[in-house]
């Protein structure tokens, strides 16, 4: 099955070339390069593709925006681009629908891996863009968030061990390291997880790390973890 794939970047160069990275890849086909929110909406509506990469600053409509209009009105998954240092609107983007981040300095391997889990219907989100989420949140507290913060109380549904999985979800374990933290098997691990997402009415695992967080399950500024990406990779 071939991934068909939108890249969305107001920047020509960058577009391009993760265009060109994508395109040579016997499972991708990139079926349009935009430069705009707006364009990048257009496309998925008339184009149906499998993954969305988006930058988050985009003219006549930001990539916030667009994924939020994309995820709202289609099954097109989105990946948001950032530069980190400038961006401060990682915790808006995961509530708008994203399935991930990317830096825009990825390493070619790493951008086609994205691609592949993201159109598996996995979610991933690097180490440092993990601590800018932790950040983003932190300052929320002075703001309405974008969306429902969950209390702790919604932990209550959750077994002893399913809340252990929730821990450890949120500090960016793999399946095979919770395996190996709660001495069970990774078939174990996935039903927890599942189990997690499906009593807290998440959508992925991204928004477990969210949780973990928002529920106070996980004090802000703790370690951050590695990627978040449930094919344990």
């Amino acid at each position: 099955m071939t991934i068909r794939v939108v890249v969305a970047d107001d920047q020509e160069l960058v577009r391009s070339g993760f265009a060109m990275i994508l395109d040579v890849q016997e499972d991708i086909e990139v079926v349009a390069e935009v430069g705009d929110g707006a364009a990048a909406v257009a496309a998925v509506r008339d184009l149906a593709p499998d993954v969305a990469l988006l930058d988050i600053r985009m003219p006549v409509l930001d990539g916030i925006e667009a994924c939020r209009t994309i995820s709202a009105s289609s099954s097109c998954r989105t990946v948001m681009l950032t530069t980190f240092d400038s961006d401060e609107y990682v915790y808006e983007a995961l509530h708008a629908g994203a399935s991930g981040f990317l830096l825009k300095d990825v390493r070619r391997d790493d951008l086609v891996h994205a691609v592949r889990v993201v159109a598996a219907g996995d979610s991933l989100l690097a180490p440092s863009v993990a601590r800018r989420l932790i950040e983003e949140y932190t300052a929320a507290t002075a703001r309405p968030a974008a969306g429902e913060v969950l209390s702790a109380e919604r932990l209550e549904a959750l077994t002893a061990r399913e809340r252990e999985t929730l821990l450890l979800l949120g500090r960016g374990l793999s399946n095979a390291e919770i395996a190996g933290a709660l001495t069970v098997s990774e078939h174990t691990v996935k039903s927890h997880v599942g189990n997690v997402l499906s009593k807290l009415g998440l959508r992925d695992r991204i928004q477990a790390v969210i949780c973990a967080y928002e529920t106070g399950l996980i004090a802000a500024g703790g370690p951050a973890g590695s990627w978040v990406s449930p094919s344990g990779e």
